[in-house]
């Protein structure tokens, strides 16, 4: 199958599988699967910020063993490729054994990871987290790639924002429902 057929499809997937449910797990773990797939990748990650926006939590991931997603936290002010990602910019790194803004190069050695290609997952115009997509070979990423990965992103971060959402309102029923409950027995 055609590269453009591929992104296509899992745009398409992507899409459905948004539409589809508000469970993030559910929505994340789908959509980092299809973006590796397509990409013909080893791996996607998907890690959101914490409230302070000090450090990367993992949110979704295929591809990657659970001792690499623990290998340690993803500290915003000690990763590089992170801080230039959450600045709005797409990130290519050739070889993350090497790279000096990469954050666990040893870890990414033992697990495999040669290229990774991160975008920020943004809301608004603000970063919430970083997607990341790994190659287990060195490997150029070209602006066909950045741009599928971009979309992809976007398609997740809408994703989120939509589950924040349902369940602010839902907390937000909730209260109101408990709320009216009491008045009227009063």
């Amino acid at each position: 199958m055609e590269r453009y057929e591929r992104y296509f499809r899992s745009l398409y997937a992507t899409a459905m599988i948004v539409n589809s449910s508000l469970e993030p797990a559910e929505v994340l773990g789908a959509i980092a699967e299809q973006a590796a797939k397509a990409m013909e990748a080893k791996a996607c990650s998907l890690r959101l910020l914490d409230r302070e926006g000090k450090r990367l939590l993992s949110s979704a991931m295929w591809g990657l063993s659970r001792e690499y997603m623990r290998k340690g936290p993803v500290d915003v002010e000690r990763s590089e490729v992170d801080q230039e990602a959450l600045g709005g910019k797409t990130v290519h790194i050739e070889d993350a054994a090497t790279d000096a803004r990469f954050q666990y190069k040893e870890a990414a050695k033992a697990e495999g990871i040669v290229s990774v290609l991160a975008t920020p997952l943004m809301v608004a115009g603000s970063p919430i987290g970083v997607m990341r997509i790994y190659s287990g070979r060195k490997h150029t990423f070209d602006a066909c790639e950045e741009e599928f990965l971009t979309a992809i992103a976007a398609l997740s971060a809408l994703a989120i924002e939509n589950a924040r959402m349902h369940q602010a309102l839902k907390k937000d029923y909730e209260m109101l429902a408990s709320f009216e409950y009491r008045v009227f027995e009063d």
